[in-house]
């Protein structure tokens, strides 16, 4: 059967099948080609878009000015339709890349993985016990609706982080008293409690800094037509196609802004955006497959950047959000559910090894923690690993009196490569006593479903933040604000808390390491790997960067001269 390649969006089938064993699941690859062997070695400059061996940083390099043409659309091959488009609400990795276009903040991540400002002039003046945050803004900036920027917009978004309904960001940003506008370019965060994360919060959604004129005419429906300060804004959007941003001359470095237009097409296949890409119909595809990256690098056309996560993949599961995000903690009822002996013994089935070596031709790296090693907050116990033993998951479902095989219903993403693991995961864990159930569906309804407590095991990642608070507060802390799990633990919760409040790094250090030996207890979150960040881009096209947040930066980018 031939595929037709073009940016229309591809709709995978939801066939299942069995594998039987990792095994199976290697010799299925084996038949698409022979592109899951590693990527072949080249130089080691971890700054230039040149092709790189596997486990080597390539950021790309920042667009010369001189050697750029003005105007053009980018086309950029999106694996998924990102939700919605308002940084309160927002939690995929997809809308993050649109906002990076349109949606500033108070500050951003370099590719050192450092904190720098952006909306802010400098990182904040912090008081000395610790309750206060004072940062300076920059002036002559404009929305692109053409309000002005000033420390009043900033308290509005902030205020709307952290009462909004349905708000991503309220955990992220802490134990936030007050927020004082002395003048325009001055904002004062007050705090009840010293909160370690908040400038790292701030470089992500929660910095982003609303029109307060949008905010006050759209509220909740902020999404159908976003306006923040950027150097593109919001154009058009068709649901699971398109969306479509356009050069703002209300900009304040306009001059920076090469391209006309960036058009963000939806293509769910990997194989389909590498196809596109190597044609020229779209000048950038995120999330290679780890298959088709070895080829392209092989492409004189294309450049593939790379940079590890500072996130994780994993499978969530429903302990306690039988009610839906939000709402009070109900279990689910289920063996899974209410005995952590079954979530062990589901973790013991899973040889991430096997995954990565297999699956993906060695360029992911396995996880067993959400703290990322290379976070200064890691730490030998931070990155502890329990070994796979299929033995002992079956003596622990025995233990806790669950006939086997036990049978899991799994939600995951019906793109090919989701699928691709699901199926692997499916034969592994049969050896350890589980049968799992495979059940696909679109991306845009997995986020719907996992926040109805509608799922029993859900398989799904986050791009991870500088600071591993980011990565594990919101997600298995009571009140966290992406707690799909439903779990609830007043250890973690205390260990969580007094990391938050500390500003001595060893203690963080420390707590982390008990907070992660807790969670490989409990397991509402099995982790399994990180995923590189693999990125495709035209040749014809400079200035893209990714850095190990996962971030497409392509605001500054242009098409060569």
């Amino acid at each position: 059967m031939t595929r037709r390649l073009s940016l229309n969006r591809f709709m995978p089938g939801t066939r299942q099948r069995t594998v039987a064993g990792i095994g199976a699941a290697v010799v299925a690859l084996a038949l698409v080609g022979t592109a899951c062997s590693p990527v072949e070695q080249a130089g080691s400059d971890s700054s230039s878009s040149s092709q790189s061996t596997a486990g080597q940083d390539v950021f790309g390099t920042a667009a010369d000015a001189a050697q750029v043409k003005q105007g053009g659309t980018l086309t950029v091959a999106l694996s998924a339709d990102p939700d919605k488009l308002d940084p309160t609400l927002s939690r995929s990795l997809y809308s993050r890349y649109v906002f990076h276009t349109m949606c500033e903040k108070l500050y951003d991540l370099g590719p050192d993985a450092k904190l720098v400002p952006q909306l802010a002039t400098a990182l904040p003046t912090i008081s000395a016990d610790g309750l206060s945050l004072t940062i300076p803004l920059k002036q002559g900036v404009k929305f692109a609706d053409g309000g002005t920027f000033d420390s009043n917009a900033v308290k509005i978004s902030l205020n709307r982080d952290l009462t909004l309904a349905g708000s991503a960001r309220k955990s992220e940003l802490g134990p936030i008293t007050s927020i004082e506008t002395p003048d325009p370019k001055t904002v004062v965060i007050k705090l009840s409690k010293p909160f370690a994360p908040l400038t790292a919060a701030l470089a992500d959604r929660a910095g982003m800094v609303l029109s307060p004129a949008a905010v006050a005419k759209l509220g909740a429906n902020f999404s159908n037509a976003p306006v923040c300060v950027g150097p593109f804004k919001f154009a058009s959007r068709v649901a699971q196609n398109s969306i479509k941003v356009v050069k703002d001359p209300q900009y304040y470095d306009a001059a920076k802004v090469h391209l006309d237009a960036i058009e963000y097409r939806i293509i769910t296949d990997s194989s389909i955006r590498s196809a596109n890409l190597k044609s020229g119909d779209a000048q950038v595809a995120d999330s290679l497959s780890t298959q088709d990256a070895p080829t392209l690098q092989k492409d004189d056309s294309v450049s593939v950047l790379q940079s590890q996560s500072l996130g994780y993949q994993g499978l969530t599961i429903n302990i306690g959000n039988a009610n839906g995000l939000g709402n009070p903690l109900k279990s689910l009822g289920t063996p899974i559910a209410k005995d952590p002996r079954v979530r062990q013994a589901l973790a013991l089935s899973i040889d991430r090894d096997a995954l990565v070596k297999s699956l993906f031709g060695g360029l992911n790296t396995v996880a067993c923690s959400p703290v990322s090693p290379k976070s200064e907050f890691t730490s030998d116990a931070a990155q502890a690993c329990p070994a796979h033993d299929p033995a002992k998951a079956k003596q622990l479902l025995a233990d806790a009196g669950v006939p086997t095989p036990y049978k899991v219903e799994m939600v995951t993403s019906n793109n090919p490569d989701s699928l691709r693991l699901a199926q692997a995961l499916q034969g592994m864990v049969k050896e350890g006593g589980f049968d799992l159930v495979i059940k696909p569906v679109e991306y845009a309804a997995l986020l719907d479903q996992q926040d109805r407590g509608d799922f029993e095991l859900l398989q799904l990642g986050w791009s991870g933040r500088v600071d591993p608070d980011a990565n594990i507060f919101s997600f298995v802390a009571t009140t966290g604000s992406q707690n799909v799990s439903g779990y609830s633990s007043p250890d973690v919760d205390k260990l969580l808390t007094d990391a938050r409040q500390s500003t001595d790094q060893a203690e963080r250090v420390k707590l982390y390491g008990e907070v992660v030996a807790k969670l490989q207890q409990d397991d509402p979150i099995i982790y399994m790997y990180r995923q590189r960040n693999l990125t495709g881009v035209s040749k014809k096209l400079l200035g893209i960067q990714v850095y190990p947040d996962g971030v497409i930066r392509t605001a500054f980018a242009g098409f060569a001269k």
